[in-house]
């Protein structure tokens, strides 16, 4: 299964993402999330969901060779966080805490910052949002997610130099809330999640439905224009490039 789900005391669910070895986003792994969001939006007994990877990642982004082997499948994850299960993640009316095991890169650092709660572990896990560097626009979704969670200097140095950065690092640039021993990860997500799980639900929802307002809304109201002009940019000579570069990179890696 793309997702595990695994319930807890308290009202605590967790969404394991189970796509190794990278556990990096295709359309599979989408359905499954905003299928998984969904079903906790409905469901009383849930309080509150921890998001987490398997393995070293966190979650590694797009996967590359999804994007660009499929004109569906491309068509879908280049509208990442446009009513899709990074939206429905972003906006599930409960808290929701990312757990941050390992990488979490370009579209794994909007996965990340689509949580209420961000808390990662001390160790080597690259963090960040390159997609800039890699010649990727940002679509609306991402741009909205990103713009409400960090302060625009930090949404600038984070999007445009497009670097990845130690989690003590992503810390100060408010990408991560919190990091801990590696541990401890667990244990302080759990106990974040048990302690808003506490809350009246109904507060928590309305009080996060309103702080998110304004960025859903740039995100629902995106225009053909605007969609053509990300389209543009992922088609450009440069883009192409730099994706086949990565995707020899990839090949490479794996014999």
């Amino acid at each position: 299964m793309a997702i595990e789900i695994r319930d807890l005391d308290g009202g605590v669910r967790i969404m394991q993402l189970n796509r190794p070895p990278a556990n990096a986003i295709n359309s599979e792994l989408m359905n499954a999330l905003e299928n998984a969001c969904a079903a906790a939006a409905r469901d009383p007994a849930v309080r509150a969901v921890v998001v987490t990877g398997s393995g070293k990642f966190f979650c590694g982004g797009l996967d590359l060779r999804a994007l660009t082997g499929s004109p569906q499948e491309g068509r879908q994850l280049s509208a990442f966080g446009r009513n899709d299960g990074v939206f429905a993640l972003w906006t599930l009316p409960k808290p929701t805490i990312a757990m941050v095991n390992g990488h979490a890169i370009a579209g794994g650092g909007i996965l990340t910052l689509a949580c209420d709660v961000r808390i990662g572990a001390h160790g080597n896990a690259k963090i960040g949002l390159n997609e800039t560097a890699i010649g990727l626009p940002l679509p609306a979704g991402a741009l909205a997610i990103t713009g409400l969670a960090l302060t625009n200097q930090q949404a600038r140095r984070v999007c445009l130099e497009a670097e990845l950065y130690p989690p003590t690092v992503a810390r100060e640039l408010g990408i991560l809330d919190e990091v801990v021993e590696p541990a401890k990860l667990e244990e302080a997500c759990l106990a974040k999640a048990r302690l808003l799980a506490a809350y009246p639900q109904a507060a928590y929802a309305y009080n996060k439905r309103a702080l998110q307002h304004d960025a859903v809304q740039l995100v629902l109201n995106e225009t053909d224009e605007q969609r053509r002009a990300a389209f543009a940019v992922w088609t450009s000579p440069e883009t192409v490039q730099k994706l086949n570069q990565q995707l020899s990179g990839i090949s490479s890696k794996g014999k």
